[in-house]
């Protein structure tokens, strides 16, 4: 954790100044061999300097640092990229040249969870006439995020369109297939998500991709197959992710999650402790305090759920980044309900999908505003995702509500979907049941 922090510390200072941003050296001293991104890093902060105008030189650079984002996980990179996408803008002629740097600093917004703003770039980029498939791409994700699912199909297909007369097959089958798997997987169709995302990753394959978003890749499918209740197929995605990546920390977080739904408790534990070595993501932080609590490991699973919020709460872009994670820890441990409805609504602001509305109706329901959370479920379930935890909190609330027909047929859908979907919540599931089959017993 002090790597890590001393990390933040250093290129939050940096980003004071584009001047001033870190050559990498600092970094390879904590870290490790400077890797592949940090080189190209040096190399544009080295081109920049001798040609100052040169648009595409800081486009490049700041491209480069939202991939070192996404590898780190370090929030501050965002900011980093930001200013240099901001500086390839003020020299891009206003033309087609400028889509990349558009595109590029819609991405981060988009990392950033600034859902509008990564919109209005990647449409801004549409406009320029470039022809860039990624834009409509990013296009949908932006939608996706946002719960407009129509619009996100939109604008996948015409990526597809625009991809079919410009770009390769690969280019398309990587570019769209793994946006229209989570679609699928969103509308319910969890075998053709498979399928895509199966798709997706043997065009990666053959294309040049960076190492990390290829480890993406497998993991996503790995969270398709858990959630399919498949933990043999799962096991083996998240382990072509660590094998494609070695610090691919999602991917290990996975493995572990994994571990976990098999009893493996202590091989969780260490999985969760090495992904969290890596970036202290709040999420599997707090899935390491419940392998531990499930392990009868008490004073270890608080010291990981203190951890959650002192994380949650380092800077500014951690509180907007963490508000869904944060609400839903506080609603599981039944503690600062108020915050944690406070941190629902703030969510609720800028995104509509169905996981924030999951978020919401569950916040309301651990309140013990019953009636309250019933419209947010029902919106949240308006896509008939098969996603065991949606269905869970389904069945909680109508239980709640007396509804214990529909509470039944949700709890026993969510344990027939994956009846390992989190290690202590699928025990709540299997005795809210028994618990409704006994009251029901003789009536």
């Amino acid at each position: 954790m002090a790597k890590w922090l001393l990390v933040l510390q250093i290129f939050w200072a940096a980003s004071a100044s584009l001047q001033t941003v870190p050559t990498g050296s600092a970094e390879s001293k904590l870290l490790g061999a400077p890797s592949e991104t940090d080189r190209r890093i040096r190399t544009l902060q080295g081109h920049i300097k001798q040609a100052p105008g040169d648009f595409a030189g800081y486009d490049g650079l700041g491209f480069a640092f939202f991939q070192k984002a996404r590898e780190t996980g370090d929030i501050a990179y965002y900011d980093l990229a930001e200013q240099t996408l901001n500086q390839a803008l003020a020299l891009t002629p206003q033309d087609f040249r400028a889509a990349d740097p558009l595109l590029h600093m819609a991405l981060v917004y988009m990392g950033e969870h600034r859902f509008s703003d990564a919109l209005r770039y990647a449409q801004e980029a549409i406009g320029t006439g470039a022809g860039n498939l990624s834009a409509y791409a990013i296009e949908g994700d932006a939608y996706t995020d946002m719960g407009d699912y129509e619009e996100a199909a939109a604008a996948y297909h015409a990526a597809q369109s625009l991809g079919r007369a410009t770009s390769s097959p690969l280019a398309v089958a990587y570019t769209n297939d793994s946006r229209m798997a989570y679609l699928r997987f969103l509308h319910g169709d969890s075998a053709e998500a498979i399928r895509m995302m199966k798709s997706a990753i043997a065009a990666a394959l053959q294309i040049n991709i960076p190492r990390e978003n290829l480890a993406w890749l497998y993991f996503e499918l790995g969270e398709r197959y858990f959630q399919n209740g498949d933990l043999g197929n799962a096991d083996l995605s998240y382990r072509s992710g660590i094998g494609t990546d070695a610090n691919h920390y999602r991917s290990i977080a996975g493995l572990a999650k994994v571990r976990a739904a098999q009893g493996r408790l202590e091989e969780s534990i260490q999985l969760y402790q090495r992904s969290i070595a890596i970036i202290p993501f709040p999420a599997y932080v707090a899935e390491l305090g419940d392998v531990y609590k499930q392990a009868g490991r008490t004073k270890e699973a608080q010291q990981q759920y203190d951890l959650v919020e002192y994380i949650g709460h380092l800077g500014k872009l951690n509180q907007v980044l963490a508000n869904r994670e944060l609400a839903l820890f506080y609603a599981d441990r039944g503690i600062k309900l108020p915050k944690a409805l406070e941190l629902a609504r703030k969510e609720l602001e800028v995104r509509h999908d169905i996981y924030t509305w999951d978020t919401l109706a569950w916040v309301l329901y651990r309140n013990g505003m019953y009636q309250e959370a019933a419209e947010p479920i029902e919106k949240a379930l308006a896509l008939d995702t098969k996603d065991s935890l949606l269905l869970f909190h389904a069945g909680m609330i109508y239980h709640s509500l007396g509804k214990d027909s529909d509470a039944r047929d949700f709890l026993s859908r969510a344990l027939k979907t994956n009846p390992h979907f989190q290690v202590l919540q699928a025990q709540v599931a299997s005795r809210t049941l028994e618990q409704i089959a006994q009251s029901h017993k003789g009536m």
